[in-house]
């Protein structure tokens, strides 16, 4: 299928396979789908907007997933979504917890996923915290996109975002956390563009926080060679601090007040802020769907006699 490119401009030297990837290709979207493997159950950072929810089969947002996967589990979980939908270009780990916080069982499934599907490109999503130690090994597991999610430049306004950075341990907060999570981002991001990953950078939009530090944060992901910039107005999870604190979310209303003083980068401009178990297209959903195959399966493998 020829896919053409509309707001994002390809050019030969980015990573194979951009005209397929839904998230990186607008147009992609529209016809090719992904499937988010939820392997990742640890993290290592604390946002004040996050709280993680597994068996949640109800809210569509990051860090929510209907049930944990082994790694072994990850290639049929890849057979059910086709199932259902074909044309699957994509397989990415988004969480629910950190894809590098405990990057053994992330590893493991890009291994086995590329094994049994060469064709798919794989995708990951991560805080940037455990970034650079961990490049040379997704590249030699095949992959090739990257998301990074980068609320701030400043370690003065990270330090409002995050509560705890447990990096190698050791458990930092307030300015230390701030400071050793932004080093870590920058370089590990520095780092990836070298290495000829293609960098796509969330910032989520939290009113009265970072709302106005978006541009900084595009300025800076500019200079860094990103090839994408996507702001998703913040969602604040119930549990959440921000949530129990009373901080407003944003809407998308904010997000497109704030896209319009942005220049010189490509912008995403069809997140759907996807769920760490989403499959199919962005527009269509179908983890509730593959779920409940995935329980039918189990119980008649159960009724099975021996």
């Amino acid at each position: 299928m020829n896919t053409k490119l509309s707001s994002i401009d390809f050019t030969a030297d980015l990573s194979a396979g951009i005209e397929k990837h839904p998230c990186f290709n607008k147009e992609a979207s529209k016809h090719y789908g992904r499937v988010h493997l939820p392997v990742a159950k640890s993290c290592n950072i604390s946002c004040n907007y996050c709280h993680r929810d597994y068996d949640c089969p109800n809210e569509s947002r990051p860090g929510v997933t209907s049930g944990l996967l082994l790694p072994e589990d990850a290639v049929n979980r890849i057979y059910e979504v086709k199932k259902l939908f074909k044309d699957i270009s994509v397989a990415a780990v988004a969480g629910p917890g950190d894809s590098l916080a405990e990057p053994l069982n992330t590893m493991k499934t890009f291994e086995l996923v590329k094994k049994e599907f060469p064709e798919i490109i794989l995708c990951m999503s991560t805080n940037g915290l455990n970034l650079r130690e961990n490049l040379e090994e997704l590249r030699e597991k095949g992959v090739n996109f990257i998301t990074v999610t980068l609320n701030a430049t400043d370690a003065s306004i990270a330090r409002k975002i995050y509560r705890y950075v447990n990096y190698n341990g050791i458990v930092y907060t307030e300015k230390d956390a701030a400071e050793i999570l932004l080093d870590k981002q920058i370089n590990g991001i520095e780092n990836a563009v070298k290495m000829g990953f293609t960098i796509k950078i969330n910032s989520v939009l939290i009113p009265g926080v970072n709302d106005f530090h978006i541009k900084d944060i595009s300025d800076k992901a500019k200079k860094l060679g990103v090839y994408l910039f996507n702001v998703m107005p913040m969602i604040p999870a119930e549990e959440s601090y921000f949530y129990k604190m009373g901080v407003s979310g944003a809407n998308r209303k904010d997000v497109a007040n704030i896209m319009k003083g942005i220049k010189g980068i490509n912008i995403m401009e069809h997140c759907r802020q996807c769920r760490s178990d989403a499959a199919g297209l962005l527009e269509n959903d179908l983890s509730k769907e593959v779920s409940e195959r995935e329980e039918n399966l189990i119980c008649e493998f159960k009724k099975m006699p021996y």
